[in-house]
């Protein structure tokens, strides 16, 4: 069993939970190097995660009450949190279905339609500085997506993944080729969007209610089918549905399909940021067939 995590001080999650939460623990179990399930008195069982990176438990935090505000998708109740240690409601784990892909498909529209101040804001209270993952991400507003999303999403990764050595300048030629191009292949221009922000299938968690839960956001302002794409680059299930559903409640505009890529590189340029060549490699041919259009 994975030693449960102690935070400089040596407060655990346990312990953790227990101090935030206001009622003792009586077990926990580590689930990953960062996180652990917590049962405390009464059978309450949460999850604590634990957040190295400064200022990214305030970002998930922030994050989880911009959505949970909007009514819309469900997320975890955040039971509390300091700078080091966040606390959130476990979700007992169901199977995926159809009818519960739809539900997800329409919520998910309608917190999309909540909206943002702008490309790029942050939630209340969340800091400019925010993760992706394991991956800085600075929140920065715009107003135009076209340009917004080529300097502060695509740009800084590409740049970081040519410095590493990931991607050569001569490859880095053809996305930013794809970059110049973006107020042609953007499609009709929206408003912003109250994203997720890192929407792959790893956190969409299928709850025992048949409901769809989601964890671990990077909500920003942006496009909403950057959501979208997260979902179709790395598989969901009953996707179709999804989109079905999606579409019932805020149809996309015309040729929403032909973008997802645009979408993705990204995701896919962070993953090359955090994880090497591979991705890097998906990224390229992605923006060389957006090139093709």
């Amino acid at each position: 069993m994975t030693t449960p995590p102690v935070a400089e001080g040596g407060e655990g999650p346990g312990a953790t939970a227990a101090r935030l939460i206001g009622r003792a623990m009586t077990r926990e179990r580590a689930l990953s190097g960062t996180l652990s399930e917590v049962t405390l008195t009464g059978g309450r069982v949460v999850m604590v995660k634990r957040g190295d990176a400064p200022g990214a438990v305030r970002a998930e935090a922030a994050g989880l009450y911009w959505l949970a505000d909007t009514g819309t998708v469900r997320v975890p109740a955040v039971h509390g949190h300091d700078e080091r240690w966040l606390v959130t409601d476990r979700v007992p784990p169901g199977r995926p279905s159809g009818e519960a892909a739809a539900r997800f498909g329409r919520d998910l529209a309608a917190l999309h339609a909540a909206g943002a101040p702008a490309f790029g804001s942050p939630p209340p209270g969340g800091p400019k500085d925010a993760y992706i993952g394991l991956a800085p991400m600075r929140n920065i507003p715009g107003t135009d997506w076209p340009r917004w999303y080529a300097e502060r999403r695509v740009l800084p990764y590409l740049r970081r993944a040519v410095d590493d050595g990931t991607v050569r300048p001569t490859e880095a030629a053809v996305v930013e080729r794809v970059l110049e191009r973006l107020p042609e292949l953007a499609g009709p221009a929206e408003p912003p969007a109250r994203l997720h922000g890192d929407l792959w299938n790893g956190n969409v968690l299928w709850g025992a209610d048949h409901h769809v839960w989601l964890i671990d956001p990077a909500a920003h302002g942006g496009h909403r089918e950057t959501d979208l794409a997260m979902l179709h680059l790395f598989g969901c299930p009953h996707l179709d549905r999804v989109l079905d559903g999606y579409q019932e409640t805020a149809p996309l505009a015309d040729g929403w399909a032909d973008r997802i890529g645009l979408h993705q590189l990204f995701p896919l340029l962070v993953h090359a940021v955090l994880f090497g060549r591979g991705y890097a490699e998906q990224a390229l041919a992605v923006a060389r067939a957006a090139l093709a259009r």
